[in-house]
């Protein structure tokens, strides 16, 4: 395991881990929040193996 200490703020603390997608790149971590469960998982599965590009254009459909 690798922990990389950072301040997160409470109201992304606060929010359900069931409802967020976390995904690194070389210097940014992202955070995905959903409204679902289900709409979380699909998106996780909509977007294995994409760049993060492509994957933030999937998010969209999510906003």
């Amino acid at each position: 395991m690798i922990c990389i200490k950072a301040e997160i703020p409470e109201e992304l603390n606060s929010i359900n881990d069931e409802l967020k997608a976390i995904y690194h790149s070389k210097d940014t971590v992202c955070f995905y929040i959903f409204k679902t469960r289900d709409l979380r998982n699909e998106f996780i599965e909509k977007t294995k193996g994409m760049n993060k590009v492509d994957r933030e254009e999937i998010y969209k459909d999510y906003e």
